[in-house]
């Protein structure tokens, strides 16, 4: 069964992206690609059990499994060994894509005390948009209780729209609240 968004995307999205930029073939109209969460935690350099309490915090927001990444380089001044585990991320696609984005949304950005909007300066030049959450313990399925310590995570929105004006459309008309 799709997701509540995917259906608004179908239904809503498409014929006014359609209307808005004059776009006949319907591939060529602007859409969601994937979602990649991604948390770091350099706190990992002193204790390893950390990276893997984040990937289960991140497993619960996400719905999916995380992976764990690893340091690729050497880095003496951050006292950082080549293969070191420094992080976790997932990449979600497809239906658990929308639901996640739904979610996003409508119950953990309304969560953030004096939330304002997310800001609209945050994409890359290529239509991707990066958003950097503060806590995490704004998302309904972590207990603050059972974690040890509230992290930030980055969520980046890949879209095939090619431009910032075309993807920030895209994301207005599937509802993300942009504010500052």
């Amino acid at each position: 069964m799709p997701a509540r968004l995917q259906d608004r995307y179908k239904k809503a999205v498409v014929p006014a992206l359609k209307k808005e930029f004059g776009i006949e073939n319907p591939m060529a109209i602007p859409r969601i690609e994937k979602i990649v969460l991604n948390m770091g935690v350099g706190e990992a350099i002193q204790n390893v059990k950390l990276v893997e309490g984040a990937a289960e915090e991140l497993t619960r927001i996400a719905g999916q499994r995380a992976v764990i990444t690893r340091a690729k380089k050497s880095i003496a001044s951050f006292k950082l060994r080549s293969g070191m585990p420094i992080g976790c991320r997932v990449t979600l696609r497809g239906t658990r894509m929308f639901e996640f984005l739904d979610r996003l949304m409508n119950i953990a950005l309304p969560r953030v005390r004096d939330f304002r909007g997310v800001p609209t300066r945050a994409f890359d030049g290529r239509g991707n948009y990066t958003l950097g959450i503060r806590d995490h313990l704004i998302f309904p399925e972590i207990d603050p209780g059972k974690t040890e310590k509230s992290r930030g995570l980055n969520v980046t929105i890949v879209t095939t729209a090619g431009s910032d004006d075309r993807a920030r459309v895209l994301l207005r008309e599937l509802g993300m609240p942009f504010g500052r």
